[in-house]
């Protein structure tokens, strides 16, 4: 019989407030590229995906196990997309339906043509940072959260 491995501890989790924005992407845009300007311009050091549905004309995915991307066209409904968002990187999954509710899924990439609309809300924790960094098991760069750094509180008008 072979010998059970102990279990892990459990990794420490760090709480966060969180504020949200709602956009809308249309007909053209690219999903990934739209997202990751956003997370640029709003500077976003940790950040999920909410919710997101809309349509896409192309699907562009790195699927399971395969290095190059697969490039779908025709009319497809966003059932689901999902992930992490960061300055330092993100990691983003997207599954798409097509006319007949056949599914398929994997890793976002660049050529994700918006059709008619995406609509997305987009969480932003407050009091954590997150970074990618090698993790030696497979050396892809991983999720790491940290605690952000602390915002100079500034001071209160004195009473008159």
């Amino acid at each position: 019989m072979p010998a059970i491995k102990p279990a892990a501890p459990a990794p420490a989790a760090l709480p966060s407030a969180m504020r949200t924005y709602a956009l809308r992407l249309t007909p053209g845009q690219d999903l990934r590229q739209q997202l990751n300007a956003f997370v640029e311009q709003q500077q976003i050091k940790a950040g999920a995906i909410v919710t997101c549905v809309g349509s896409l004309t192309q699907a562009t995915l790195r699927l399971a196990n395969q290095e190059n991307p697969s490039v779908y066209r025709g009319h497809f409904e966003i059932v689901s997309l999902v992930g992490t968002l960061s300055t330092s990187g993100s990691h983003l999954h997207l599954a798409v339906s097509d006319s007949t509710g056949r599914t398929l899924g994997g890793h976002l990439l660049d050529g994700n043509l918006v059709y008619t609309t995406a609509e997305l809300v987009l969480g932003v924790l407050e009091d954590v940072e997150f970074r990618r960094e090698p993790d030696p098991t497979f050396g892809y760069r991983e999720l790491t959260v940290y605690p952000a750094p602390k915002k100079p509180r500034k001071p209160r008008p004195t009473p008159r």
